[in-house]
């Protein structure tokens, strides 16, 4: 039924409507602004993608061995130390 339906000459009918419509002054504008806005649109989804395969779980990390330093002087290897939590104070 509608083989053959967009030829050629159709496309050049189509494009000097929408040159009448809109005027050969906005078509630039209105290209650009549409080009800017599938630019944002492809960036938007390939975040989309990279944030779904970021959500993988990954393996942790394991603490390297041995002593770690307090202060920054030369061969201190005192241990650092944490002060137990109070459960009476709020922070």
């Amino acid at each position: 039924m509608f083989r053959n339906a967009l030829e050629p000459w159709h496309l050049l009918i189509l494009v000097a409507v929408v040159v009448l419509i809109f005027g050969s002054k906005k078509l630039p504008d209105t290209a650009r602004a549409l080009g800017k806005s599938m630019r944002i649109l492809k960036s938007e989804t390939n975040a989309m993608k990279d944030d779904g395969a970021s959500n993988e779980p990954r393996p942790e990390p394991e603490p390297a061995p041995g002593p770690r330093t307090v202060s920054g002087a030369p061969g201190d290897t005192a241990t650092a130390r944490t002060a137990p939590k109070d459960s009476t104070t709020r922070h």
